[in-house]
């Protein structure tokens, strides 16, 4: 399982503590999580982390740059 945590536009690094506030989606895989982080960036919302079962831990320049290899 997968955690795409997000905020709203505009949001920068957050703590540990405000993390636990974020919305986020659960999905089952990689894959699906990069599709979701690309449609939350699509409707305006900043993706702040993507997090793993598997301890996978992706933060903003990692999402960044899954979403450029996503879209091309």
């Amino acid at each position: 399982m997968y955690k795409v945590y997000s905020a709203p536009a505009g949001a920068e690094n957050v703590s540990p503590m405000e993390k636990d506030r974020l919305l986020y989606k659960e999905v089952g895989t990689m894959d699906e999580a990069v599709s979701w982080a690309a449609h939350m960036s699509r409707t305006g919302h900043a993706i702040m982390s993507i997090e793993g079962d598997d301890g996978t831990r992706l933060g903003a320049s990692e999402i960044a740059s899954a979403l450029r290899r996503h879209a091309g």
